[in-house]
């Protein structure tokens, strides 16, 4: 498989492959004709209490981590998961973040439970 993660404010590049954004909101500052975005499965994204309790700084990564991957085991998004797997066997797949620390984030979640 062929996954890799890129912050969408990174210009596209000819071997992104399928460009997938994988924030639950669009990013900032941004027009959707400039991000060249397939596909925006924002059931694949983690929950507003999950985002905020992370984001206030209450936990550590490793416990958002755990958090989010028990958030993926509902059906909606492991269905779009696999959905991502075999595209993922297709070529390659962009995985898109506005995330400031994307190796601190649930692309990154994502990107290795996808093995990139």
């Amino acid at each position: 498989m062929s996954v890799r993660l890129r912050r969408i404010y990174e210009p596209p590049e000819s071997d992104d492959g399928l460009r997938v954004l994988v924030d639950r909101l669009w990013p900032r500052g941004l027009a959707k004709d400039e991000a060249h975005v397939d596909e925006w499965p924002k059931g694949l994204t983690p929950s507003a209490e999950l985002r905020t309790w992370y984001h206030a700084g209450e936990g550590s990564y490793e416990e958002f981590r755990r958090r989010y991957e028990a958030e993926l085991d509902a059906p909606e998004a492991a269905g779009l998961l696999d959905g991502l797997r075999a595209s993922a066997r297709e070529g390659r797949v962009t995985l898109l973040t506005a995330s400031k620390r994307p190796q601190e984030s649930h692309a990154r979640v994502l990107l290795e439970l996808l093995g990139g």
